[in-house]
């Protein structure tokens, strides 16, 4: 028997699980301190060439890697022990900055040593997505994934918007590279102290073949990846939620790049002012992973996904067309003398109120997707899968700070900012007329719990029956077998 899942899990309950806590530390230390990085080479490479081509050259080394080998590391993550895998990246991702820092003004090496950093963070993020499930029970998912969701927004803006610039300013973007070396040096020792969690063991069928797999395990990787690849295509709905999260990830890359032209010539703000946006964004994420804890037991999870979406694309249109908005409030409070509004019709007011309910549609739909995935991969190609998430993940979030721009420069920053609600919009509907009803499965997957009453742990956790408070994340007879 499966224990029910607790309705309620706040994210303080996730963090008392040290192991967790422990990498939330190492995903907070390496995502500040790579958007603070990249802040920091950009206006090291920016102050050598005076290029904005070598800048985008910078930003290829960053995103070439995942492209080209996300996936390929998510077959070697499967093979080997996750926990090591996070120290080793962590190690040598700290000595490359050193490097780097050391390669001065040459632009050769910053990018050649930034191609080889990347690469390495391919085999690590994978691996860091599989250990979420395998570090918490199943009922706490949602609030784990909520959290980890929450630091990858807040990080661009953290590390790349106020803790890069302001290192910069006041030592010179050379320290604030040493300064990453050091978290990611520091995330390295949180990691070590994780629960080993080595690869499942082979099926018995195929245990005749192990010795033969391990010869041609590099020539072979290709054929594997093709087999996750194939995995995710007869999975629909995988497909689906990776394609959920692309969209996400693509919003975060178009709000870094166009966020400051879009406060100045569309909202009327200073590019400074960007934090108005920023920050009730972030709020509305926290406040969408406590709508998803207290209420989602009442929604089917796709259709939280959904309608996530489609409120997502319409507050973006909104956000657009803030300062009619705010013209046109500020003219009917004029017109009643009762009451003084003039402090929610304000422009400012405005822009807050309809960001932090697109941050709150936002969460919604980046963690119900997160949590979706990894109820429905099984443990043997997690992650490969999660290689291919990470693949997409890294061409949404990178392609838009290489292309936006110069298309903004075109068209106008608002008119992309229209066609970006526009795509988010038209994708929720398309999910709900291309997927049409919901099935029974669909509708027990609620967007708070997991289906019960499953045979098998499909996301590989330990099942809690007598003892459902206590975490043994590390011990490997507790999982169910399969």
């Amino acid at each position: 028997m499966t224990a029910p899942a607790s309705p309620n899990v706040a994210v303080g309950h996730v963090l008392r699980n040290r192991p967790f806590l422990l990498l939330w530390l190492s995903q907070l230390a390496t995502q500040v301190g790579g958007n603070m990085v990249l802040y920091g080479l950009t206006v090291i490479v920016l102050k050598a060439t005076n290029l904005s081509s070598a800048v985008s050259a910078l930003l290829l080394a960053f995103l070439v890697p995942a492209v080209l080998f996300s996936a390929v590391a998510g077959v070697y993550v499967d093979r080997l022990d996750r926990r090591w895998v996070l120290v080793i990246t962590n190690v040598l991702r700290a000595a490359l900055f050193v490097a780097i820092w050391a390669a001065g003004n040459d632009l050769g090496l910053i990018i050649l040593l930034t191609f080889i950093l990347a690469t390495l963070t391919v085999f690590f993020t994978p691996a860091e997505a599989a250990m979420i499930p395998f570090l918490v029970p199943r009922e706490q998912l949602v609030s784990a994934n909520g959290l980890f969701t929450l630091t990858l927004n807040g990080a661009f803006a953290l590390g790349f918007a106020l803790l890069g610039p302001l290192i910069v300013t006041l030592s010179g973007p050379e320290p604030v590279i040493l300064i990453v070396a050091a978290l990611y040096l520091i995330a390295g020792v949180f990691c070590l102290t994780l629960p080993s969690d080595p690869p499942p063991p082979r099926a018995p069928e195929s245990a005749l073949r192990t010795v033969a797999e391990t010869g041609r395990a590099v020539g072979g990787t290709l054929v594997e990846l093709r087999e996750g690849i194939r995995y995710i295509r007869s999975n629909p709905q995988i497909s689906w939620s990776l394609f959920y999260l692309g969209i996400a990830a693509s919003l975060i890359g178009v709000i870094g790049v166009l966020g400051p032209s879009f406060a100045r010539t569309t909202l009327g703000l200073a590019p400074e002012d960007l934090v108005v946006v920023v920050l009730p964004l972030g709020f509305g994420i926290v406040t969408g992973i406590l709508l998803l804890n207290s209420y989602g037991r009442y929604l089917a999870r796709r259709r939280a996904i959904e309608g996530g979406l489609i409120a997502l694309g319409i507050l973006i249109f909104v956000l657009t067309i803030a300062g009619p908005i705010s013209s046109f409030l500020q003219s009917l409070e004029a017109t009643t003398e009762i009451v003084d509004l003039s402090s929610v019709t304000s422009l400012v007011a405005v822009v807050i109120g309809i960001a932090f309910l697109a941050g709150t549609a936002y969460g919604i739909v980046a963690i119900s997707s997160q949590t979706q995935l990894q109820e429905d991969i099984p443990e043997d190609v997690r992650g490969r899968v999660f290689g291919v998430l990470n693949m997409l993940v890294s061409v949404a979030s990178f392609v838009p700070i290489i292309i936006v721009g110069p298309i903004s420069d075109i068209f106008g920053t608002t008119s992309v900012i229209l066609g970006v609600a526009l795509f988010i919009l038209l994708s929720g509907l398309a999910s709900v007329i291309r997927r049409g009803p919901l099935q029974p499965a669909e509708e027990l997957a609620t967007a708070e719990t997991i289906v019960e009453g499953r045979a098998l742990d499909s996301i590989g956790v330990t099942i809690r029956t007598e003892e459902p408070e206590r975490a043994n994340p590390g011990a490997g007879d507790d999982r169910p077998a399969g």
